[in-house]
């Protein structure tokens, strides 16, 4: 298992419900990727998304395509 960047900086999405067990961070700052955990489990596994996967995910979450 590759570990992410350390400079990474998370966020909580914004889509992240206060008070339940269901929240996303998302890193930004890493050149190249984007990096999803559950913010629960902070040692856990990290999705990596190269940006144009990124974009296309959000993108069709968005327009509730999935």
């Amino acid at each position: 298992m590759h570990r992410f960047p350390a400079e990474a900086q998370w966020r909580i999405s914004s889509h992240s419900g206060a008070g339940n067990n269901s929240c996303v961070e998302v890193a930004l700052n890493v050149p190249g990727v984007v990096g999803v955990r559950d913010s629960v489990d902070r040692d856990g596994p990290v999705l990596v998304f190269g940006p144009s996967a990124w974009r296309a995910l959000t993108s069709r979450i968005k327009n509730d395509d999935l």
